[in-house]
């Protein structure tokens, strides 16, 4: 079953939305152009974006304010749509997809980690990486073990049943990489994930993140401004004035 053809109910959905899987790349770009407000106040924030992703990359994304990144982040994580150009995923275009069909994809296929952790503050670390799986639907079991067993992974047993208020910066950070590795996605998206942290914490949580490309396969996408932490990517791609100056394709040696 595609992307296209999944069902926009999640009781019938049976996992959810499923991509072929044939294609060569995980994600591709093609011709994107995104296009805010109309007229003499449009402002064309990408010019033709190609881009392509294989599976198992870790690649930063930099540019100055302005550039395109922050838009072309967006699109990847379906929070936002083309205004011209093909995005395929996993060969299927999403440019294509209704509203319900690229949440589905979202929720089943993409994981998001926020430089504002975005916890829920009066809430145990449990519950918060439980979140993503109560909204699929699953059973209660089924998500206390995949919220046990992702908080485990980045290093936080016996950190349940801690609230945010109970816990340091990069210790919520893990907390919030729980909760978008729970799901198993394919993709993991970082927007800023070390902009609130100091740089011993930075470290880690970059750590953290080539830990779960290389040993969970985790495609991760990683939107940062810090040279040291781009550093970490096996990829870095430079946007400036939405075009991609610079692609350093494979080159980069990922930090051990």
């Amino acid at each position: 079953m595609s992307v296209s053809e999944a069902p926009t109910d999640m009781d019938n959905a049976e996992g959810g939305v499923a991509p072929t899987g044939t294609a060569a790349f995980l994600i591709e770009f093609q011709g994107i152009t995104k296009t805010y407000g109309q007229g003499q106040t449009a402002f064309l924030a990408l010019r033709g974006v190609d881009l392509r992703i294989r599976p198992g990359e870790f690649l930063a994304i930099m540019g100055p304010s302005g550039s395109g990144k922050s838009t072309a982040m967006n699109i990847l994580g379906c929070l936002d749509t083309p205004s011209a150009g093909a995005y395929l995923f996993q060969g299927t275009h999403v440019e294509h997809l209704d509203r319900n069909q690229r949440a589905l994809l979202r929720r089943h296929y993409l994981g998001f980690v926020f430089q504002g952790f975005n916890l829920l503050a009066r809430t145990s670390a449990q519950e918060n990486v439980e979140l993503p799986l109560l909204y699929r639907g699953e059973a209660p079991e089924k998500r206390h073990q995949a919220a046990r067993a992702a908080l485990a992974l980045v290093g936080l047993s016996g950190w349940e049943h801690h609230t945010s208020a109970e816990l340091s910066g990069g210790q919520q950070q893990r907390v919030a990489i729980a909760r978008a590795i729970v799901t198993q996605p394919l993709v993991l998206l970082a927007d800023e994930p070390t902009g609130n942290l100091d740089s011993k914490r930075s470290h880690e949580i970059m750590e953290l993140l080539v830990r779960l490309n290389q040993e969970q396969q985790i495609t991760v996408l990683m939107v940062t401004h810090e040279p040291d932490m781009a550093k970490y990517a096996n990829r870095i791609v430079h946007f400036v004035d939405g075009v991609v100056s610079s692609d350093s394709g494979e080159e980069t040696p990922a930090c051990s």
